[in-house]
């Protein structure tokens, strides 16, 4: 089951009421996990550019949607290469600020995987 995001402020987002720390990465399992943004710090020097590497991390079989909450500020962009990779994988992305993302995630049907940065 889809888990309900309840809001987001600077540096935190609270799923279910548990204020989490740190970016989020949802299943579509509903498991809430924490972001491996050093799969596009490595390549990128920031995880405000999401790289191939780490949208290999982020696709599942069966998604038809991602949900990209890209910071406070709207700081968080795909890389050429990850948007590619999504388009190839018959995925639909969906990027814009976490705050007006969340509001995404919680109306959204189907198969979606939800990806939230909590800063910037």
């Amino acid at each position: 089951m889809r888990p309900r995001i309840d809001g987001t402020e600077f540096g935190s987002i609270t799923i279910d009421g548990s204020d989490i720390e740190h970016d989020v990465l949802i299943r579509l399992s509903g498991e809430v996990k924490k972001r491996k943004k050093k799969l596009s710090k490595a390549v990128f020097g920031t995880s405000h550019t999401i790289s191939l590497e780490e949208a290999e991390y982020i696709f599942e079989k069966g998604a038809e949607r991602l949900i990209i909450g890209s910071g406070q500020n709207g700081m968080v962009t795909l890389s050429k290469e990850a948007s590619e990779y999504f388009k190839k994988e018959g995925v639909r992305v969906d990027l814009s600020p976490t705050p007006e993302a969340i509001h995404q995630w919680n109306k959204a049907k189907g198969s979606t995987i939800g990806l939230f940065h909590v800063t910037c």
